[in-house]
């Protein structure tokens, strides 16, 4: 009978094994950093989307005119470009308000009567976009609603 020798581990059973718990690690600390990286991108877009709302509700509550000051007035298009927005670091506003009856989209429906028209400033549609960065490229998020003259 044959008794084996228990020297212990050798050499390649050694590197054997460092480099499978090497390829482990590695994998593992990809797949945090993956999850990491989508949990900050989630939060960035939900944070955007909160705003986004929060701004719709100043619009709704308060009234376009509340906004007619901040940037430009281009026709009856009120902008409000890239303006950075107080207590929330690195989102951006940039808000549109359009005439109802300037809407490209209303003017060529073709169930609306000859003799109808849609009369100017009693109907507005507001865009409100937030952008913010991520990973060097620009993400953001965009709303929109109709308000009407009776939400004034």
């Amino acid at each position: 009978m044959k008794i084996r020798s228990e020297r212990g581990f050798t050499g390649i059973d050694i590197s054997i094994s460092v480099v499978i718990v090497f390829i482990f690690v590695s994998l593992i600390a990809a797949l945090i950093a993956q999850v990491n990286s989508k949990s900050k991108e989630i939060s960035l877009r939900s944070d955007a989307t909160y705003i986004a709302i929060n701004e719709i509700e100043q619009v709704k509550n308060n009234g376009i005119e509340t906004y007619k000051g901040m940037s430009k007035a281009n026709g009856n298009n009120v902008v409000c470009e890239n303006e950075p927005i107080e207590n929330e670091e690195g989102f951006f506003r940039t808000i549109t308000v359009e005439d109802y009856a300037d809407i490209k989209e209303n003017t060529d429906n073709e169930n609306t009567e000859e003799n109808e028209e849609i009369i100017p400033d009693v109907v507005k549609r507001v865009t409100v976009k937030i952008s913010y960065m991520f990973q060097a490229k620009e993400q953001s998020v965009e709303l929109s609603t109709i308000v009407s003259k009776e939400n004034e």
